[in-house]
């Protein structure tokens, strides 16, 4: 089963990184965050990768075509231009590189790589958010749902700390970063059925606004309700504290070896 990951999009919300790379590069503990996101895949035996890219996709392009000589030491011999790897990290992972546009929306970047897709199910997310997600658990409810996408449902976190306050105005305990409102939101970690291409019109097609309420209102979108760790990278602050994270060894979404 292929994994389609988006990376087109303009990472505005970032724009003190992303004026230089695109979102799915920035980098947590000095690797790029798609990088994290492959691994969970890899980790469960999933190695063969679409990345739909957009805005400065050259960069990620560059990134895996040179990725021996990003992960090795290295002897070069300009005489003779040859290339020496004295060690490196290979990776088992296909990995299909796919311009889906500068200015096409989520739905029409997926548009764009049905013919990668071949007529089978596969997996979908997005370039900016890790998770220890069981992938595995995924597939599973999938099979049994009789839809044709299922997404990952999950709390998001915190922005500001919260006060539980009593009925006289004192202040009976102080949460720093507690989990969301209860409501569940769309963390990414989807499968697809070819079936959601019908659901997709053209470019201008917002996967998330357009699509999506389009399998709902059919019966066909089903969630798998994940409870433990995810987190996007939306802002700066998101980046420090998954790199924090990673630094302190508490980098919950490290799943593989």
């Amino acid at each position: 089963m292929k994994v389609v990951i988006l990376a087109g999009g303009l990472g505005t919300r970032l724009s003190e990184e992303t004026d230089v790379k695109p979102k799915p590069m920035v980098q947590i503990g000095g690797l790029p965050i798609i990088w994290h996101i492959m691994k969970i895949y890899s980790h469960y035996g999933y190695n063969d990768f679409i990345i739909c890219l957009g805005y400065k996709g050259y960069i990620i392009k560059e990134y895996f075509a040179n990725y021996f000589l990003h992960k090795s030491d290295v002897t070069i011999d300009l005489s003779s231009n040859n290339h020496k790897y004295h060690s490196s990290d290979a990776e088992p992972w296909k990995i299909t590189l796919v311009d889906t546009g500068i200015d096409t929306m989520t739905g029409g970047r997926i548009k764009r790589i049905e013919e990668y897709i071949e007529g089978q199910a596969f997996m979908l997310t997005y370039g900016d958010g890790v998770s220890n997600i069981d992938i595995s658990k995924l597939l599973e409810s999938h099979k049994k749902n009789d839809s044709y996408c299922t997404l990952t449902a999950v709390h998001p976190p915190a922005r500001f700390g919260a006060l539980e306050i009593l009925e006289d105005d004192k202040v009976e305990s102080f949460l720093e970063k507690p989990k969301g409102d209860g409501l569940w939101i769309n963390g990414g970690f989807m499968v697809c059925d070819p079936q959601i291409f019908k659901y997709i019109d053209d470019d201008n097609s917002i996967w998330e606004q357009h699509s999506l309420p389009k399998l709902a209102l059919d019966k066909k979108l089903s969630v798998f309700k994940h409870h433990g760790f995810w987190r996007p990278m939306d802002t700066l602050n998101d980046k420090y504290t998954l790199n924090k994270f990673w630094e302190e060894g508490s980098s919950e979404w490290k799943i593989w070896n």
